[in-house]
């Protein structure tokens, strides 16, 4: 795999599950009906439950982690903008882009999307800092 270039992109498709969601909310603690539970989302704007917001950001852990420059990857920075809620059932794809080259820290910038498969609409955007002396070496 070559060191990555300003403009490479990275796409990962994937679902949530209800499973997957209170699983989540064990482990996290986050038990807020929001998340859990069916009939109390009903009566809010969303109509459902909506994903955690944390969780739905775990797919790029996914990705950094097993998928992308996984040998050596650690994470220094990661932020996020809620745009609209994520749902389970319903696919969307991580849409990852190279968006700046630290060649003297070993670190690139990357713009982090997730984005509705069928719809296109833009749901979460944010940037993720990656350190990688193995791969990116310029």
């Amino acid at each position: 795999m070559q060191a990555p270039k300003v403009g490479d992109v990275f796409k990962h498709d994937f679902i949530f599950t209800d499973d997957q969601i209170l699983t989540y909310a064990m482990l996290s603690g986050d038990s807020n009906p929001i998340h859990v539970t069916a009939q109390y989302a009903a009566q809010t704007d969303f109509g459902r439950c909506i994903v955690h917001g944390y969780f739905s950001i775990s797919v790029f852990s996914k990705i950094y982690g097993t998928l992308l420059y996984p040998d050596g990857h650690i994470l220094i920075s990661q932020s996020a903008k809620y745009i609209k809620p994520l749902f389970t059932g319903t696919d969307y794809v991580a849409v990852i882009t190279a968006k700046a080259l630290l060649p003297t820290k070993n670190r690139v910038m990357y713009q982090n999307d997730i984005i509705d498969r069928y719809t296109g609409e833009l749901k979460i955007t944010g940037e993720a800092v990656l350190m990688n002396k193995q791969y990116y070496n310029w």
